[in-house]
């Protein structure tokens, strides 16, 4: 059985993305989870995760004798490796232009994402409206996410980004918690993306599992302390 290494489901936006592809899916898989404690050489992390992967952090997916790391390297093969899940979209254009917005999420939105951990059992508006109105490249990444998702949902008529739930979807799930975590202002037809993301089977056992952990890290929180 597949098994694929994951961190804390609170935190790990890497992990999610694979998580939910498999869950959603319906591919069974083996979860093993492993607790962030720190990402420092040495750490307890660190040793498990080193003993199945070269780079030393999550996820991982280990299938037989083969080990499979990145999120991008993940999907490809569970789309080579389960073709009757229809994982990518059939057309090939639509494929296309679903691998090219996974790649532009695996390599951009760097504000977005460094200012916005994602913290799935947090609301914090507060810390929102402050980075919105102080961070114009947060609102420049914010504003690129709301035009590429109503290119794609105008185009291919959703309710996901290509009709049916693709590896697009997964991949920008974690985006869907850090806009409610943060209640970023995006248009009603986006926050609606949102909302039907946030609803997947696959997303809202990770979600409910997220809020059951209740695993405060403080270094993964460095915008708030713990009350």
């Amino acid at each position: 059985m597949i098994q694929l290494y994951i961190g804390n489901k609170n935190y790990s936006s890497w992990s999610m993305r694979p998580w939910v592809l498999l869950r959603q899916a319906g591919i069974v898989f083996e979860e093993v989870r492993v607790r962030f404690d720190s990402f420092e050489a040495g750490s307890e992390f660190k040793r498990t995760v080193g003993t199945v992967s070269p780079t030393g952090k999550v996820p991982v997916l280990v299938d037989g004798d083969l080990v499979v790391w990145d999120t991008l390297a993940i999907a490809e093969y569970l789309a080579e490796t389960y073709p009757e899940k229809q994982l990518w979209p059939q057309d090939k254009a639509a494929r296309a232009r679903a691998r090219s917005v996974c790649a532009e999420m695996h390599s951009g939105f760097t504000a977005l994402r460094g200012a916005c951990p994602m913290n799935i059992e947090a609301s914090l508006p507060d810390t929102g409206a402050l980075l919105w109105r102080d961070k114009a490249a947060v609102r420049a990444d914010v504003q690129r996410l709301v035009e590429m998702w109503t290119g794609l949902l105008a185009q291919y008529g959703g309710p996901m980004l290509f009709g049916q739930f693709t590896i697009a979807d997964a991949f920008y799930a974690p985006v869907c918690m850090r806009l409610a975590t943060y209640g970023l202002p995006v248009p009603p037809h986006i926050a609606a993306y949102v909302q039907r993301v946030r609803e997947l089977p696959g997303v809202k056992v990770w979600i409910d599992e997220a809020l059951a952990e209740k695993d405060f890290l403080d270094f993964e929180e460095p915008y708030r302390l713990r009350r």
